[in-house]
C-alpha cells in the first residue's frame, strides 16, 4: 500500500540544469596551466644551461659583416641580406649580445624561449569564448607543448638558430592574432617587424588578407594587405642575391620538394625517418584542407585566426621546399631539421583547435585525452631529435679555444669566421673575456708547464698528426681527462681541447669506456706536445 507522505511528494525534475558549485572549475584550470607550464620550464632550463659560446658559423659570419675591427656597428651592413633573406633584427640582436652581454649565447637562447612564450600567448587570445574553460585550458596546453616541443631543441641550444627563426614567427603569430581580433594596424605593424626579421614572415601579408576575407571585413582591409604582400615579395625578389643559398638544389625536383613540404608539416612524428614525417605531414595537410573548407563555409567564422595560422604554416612549408631542398642533410630531407619543426607545430596546433571548434559536441574528456596524448607522444619522440642536436653540437665547443688561441686551420674546419675575432676582442665578447678558461683548474693559455714532471703516458692515443699549424688534433683516452692542453717544446701552453666526446667509427681500437677528445693550438715554436690533465696531474698523449 502506498504511503500518503510519499504519494503526495512532487517528483524530481530530471531535466533541470545541475547547479554549478562556485569555484568548481578552478582546480581544473590550475591543472591545465601547470601542465602547459611544463614544456616552457623544460625549454627555459635547457636555454639557461646552454653553452656560453656561439659555435655556429651564421653568428660569426653576420657578426664579422656588421662590425669593423674596432667593434663598431656598420649600420649599412645590417640591412643587407643573409642567406638571401632580410636579417635586420637578428643582426642587431647579435651585435647587442656581443656589445652589452659579453657575447653570451645563453642570452639569445633565453630570449628565444621568451619570444616563443609571447607567440603562445598571442595564439591563446584567439581561442573562442564560447568554448568551456576546460576546453580552453586544454587547447592552451597543446599550444605550449607543441611550440616548446623537444624536437625544437636546436632553437634553445644555440641562440643563432633561435634568433634567426623565432622573432619572425613570433611577429607573425601576433599579426595573426591582431587580424583575428579585427585590429589591422597591429597586424600590419607586426608584419612589418616580422619582415625585418627573416624571410619566414614574407607570406604573412597574404595571411592577414585571408583572415580579413574570412571575417567578411571591408574590401580595403582585404586588398591592402594583399597588395602589400605582392609589393614585399616583388621588392625582395628584385633585390635578393642571385643563385641558391645554404647548399639548396637548383634542380626542378618536384618530387623532392613535395617530400619536404609533407615532412615539414609532419616533423613532430619522426626523428630521422623521412617517410614517417611525410606520411604524417600528408595526413596533417589533408585534415587542414577539410577544416579550412568548413571554416570558409561558415564565414564569418570565429575560427578565422586559426584558419590563417593553418595557411601560414602551409606557406612556411612551401617556402622551405622552394628555398632549402637538399639531400645533404641527416635523414635526406631538410624538413626533418630541428629548427624547422615549428612548421609542424603550427600546423598541428591549427588542426587541433579547428577540429575542437568545429566539433563542439565532443566531450571534454575526449578533448583532454587527445591533448595529453598528442603533447606527451610528440615530446617523447622529440627526445631523439634533442639527443641528435646535443651530439652534433658537442665537437663545436672547440670553437672557443680555436678563436682565443687563433688557430686558423681549426677555425676553417669549424666554419668560424676568423675575421670576426678583432671585433669580438675589441668588444670583450666571449671567448675574449677575462674569465675564459681551458677548464683545467690550473694551466691556461700562456702558462708554463714543467714537462719534466709529466706522468707516464696515459692509456690513450693520437689519431691525427700533431702540427703547429692550428689544425684540429683528435684522439681518445681510456679515462676521461679534466681537460687537454697543448704546449710548445718549452712547455708554454699554446692551445687546449675538449673532452668527453663520443668515439668516432674510426676509433674502434679504443679500450672499453674510452672517450674521444679534440684539441687545437695557436702559433707555437717548434713541435707541439699534447697532454691530458686529470686530478692536477699531466699525462703525455702520443
Amino acid at each position: 500500500m502506498t504511503q500518503p507522505a510519499l504519494a503526495d511528494a512532487p517528483a524530481a525534475d530530471v531535466t533541470a540544469p545541475v547547479r554549478r558549485i562556485a569555484g568548481r572549475g578552478l582546480p581544473g584550470a590550475v591543472g591545465w596551466w601547470l601542465f602547459a607550464a611544463v614544456p616552457f620550464a623544460l625549454a627555459l632550463l635547457a636555454a639557461v644551461r646552454a653553452p656560453r659560446m656561439h659555435v655556429l658559423l651564421d653568428y660569426w659570419h653576420v657578426f664579422a659583416k656588421i662590425t669593423d675591427d674596432s667593434g663598431r656597428l656598420l649600420l649599412s651592413q645590417v640591412f643587407t641580406y643573409h642567406l638571401d633573406q632580410p636579417f635586420v633584427v637578428p643582426s642587431l640582436l647579435f651585435y647587442a649580445d656581443a656589445a652589452w652581454f659579453g657575447g653570451d649565447n645563453r642570452v639569445l637562447t633565453v630570449l628565444t624561449v621568451v619570444l616563443l612564450a609571447v607567440a603562445a600567448s598571442a595564439l591563446r587570445t584567439m581561442l573562442p569564448r564560447h568554448l568551456s574553460p576546460a576546453k580552453r585550458g586544454a587547447l592552451t596546453a597543446v599550444v605550449a607543448w607543441l611550440l616548446f616541443t623537444s624536437h625544437a631543441a636546436e632553437l634553445w641550444s644555440q641562440g643563432t638558430n633561435g634568433i634567426s627563426w623565432v622573432p619572425a614567427v613570433a611577429c607573425c603569430a601576433i599579426a595573426v592574432a591582431c587580424a583575428h581580433h579585427g585590429r589591422p594596424l597591429g597586424a600590419y605593424g607586426a608584419a612589418v617587424l616580422g619582415c625585418l626579421c627573416f624571410g619566414a614572415a614574407l607570406p604573412i601579408w597574404f595571411v592577414i588578407a585571408f583572415i580579413a576575407w574570412v571575417r567578411k571585413e571591408s574590401r580595403f582591409r582585404i586588398l591592402f594587405p594583399a597588395a602589400a604582400g605582392v609589393a614585399v615579395l616583388l621588392a625582395w625578389w628584385l633585390t635578393k642575391p642571385a643563385g641558391t643559398q645554404s647548399g639548396a638544389t637548383a634542380a626542378f625536383d618536384p618530387d623532392g620538394r613535395l617530400s619536404v613540404i609533407a615532412a615539414a608539416a609532419g616533423g613532430l612524428w619522426s626523428v630521422d625517418v623521412a617517410v614517417l614525417a611525410v606520411v604524417a605531414g600528408g595526413v596533417t595537410i589533408a585534415l587542414l584542407a577539410l577544416l579550412l573548407r568548413r571554416t570558409i563555409t561558415d564565414r564569418p567564422s570565429p575560427a578565422s585566426g586559426w584558419a590563417g595560422l593553418a595557411c601560414y604554416a602551409l606557406a612556411l612549408a612551401v617556402m622551405l621546399a622552394l628555398g632549402r631542398t637538399t639531400a645533404d642533410v641527416p635523414g635526406g630531407n631538410v624538413g626533418l631539421i630541428s629548427r624547422y619543426v615549428l612548421v609542424a607545430a603550427l600546423a598541428t596546433i591549427a588542426v587541433t583547435v579547428l577540429a575542437t571548434v568545429h566539433r563542439p559536441q565532443w566531450p571534454i574528456r575526449y578533448v583532454a585525452t587527445g591533448v595529453i596524448a598528442l603533447s606527451l607522444v610528440t615530446h617523447a619522440i622529440g627526445g631523439g631529435k634533442a639527443d641528435e642536436v646535443r651530439r652534433s653540437y658537442a665537437p663545436l665547443a672547440l670553437a672557443a679555444i680555436a678563436l682565443r688561441a687563433d688557430a686558423p686551420a681549426a677555425l676553417e674546419a669549424l666554419h668560424i669566421q676568423r675575421a670576426a675575432a678583432p671585433a669580438a676582442r675589441a668588444l670583450r665578447a666571449y671567448p675574449f673575456t677575462d674569465d675564459f678558461t681551458l677548464g683545467c683548474h690550473g694551466p691556461e693559455l700562456g702558462s708554463r708547464l714543467d714537462v719534466a714532471r709529466v706522468q707516464p703516458t696515459s692509456a690513450g692515443r693520437l689519431d691525427t698528426p700533431v702540427t703547429n699549424t692550428g689544425a684540429i688534433i683528435a684522439g681518445w683516452a681510456a679515462t676521461r681527462p679534466d681537460c687537454i692542453v697543448v704546449t710548445d717544446e718549452q712547455g708554454t701552453v699554446t692551445g687546449g681541447g675538449i673532452t668527453g666526446l663520443p668515439l668516432t667509427p674510426g676509433q674502434t681500437t679504443a679500450t672499453p669506456g674510452a672517450t674521444a677528445w679534440q684539441a687545437t693550438t695557436g702559433p707555437a715554436n717548434g713541435h707541439v706536445r699534447v697532454f691530458a690533465v686529470r686530478g692536477g696531474q699531466l699525462y703525455r698523449i702520443g
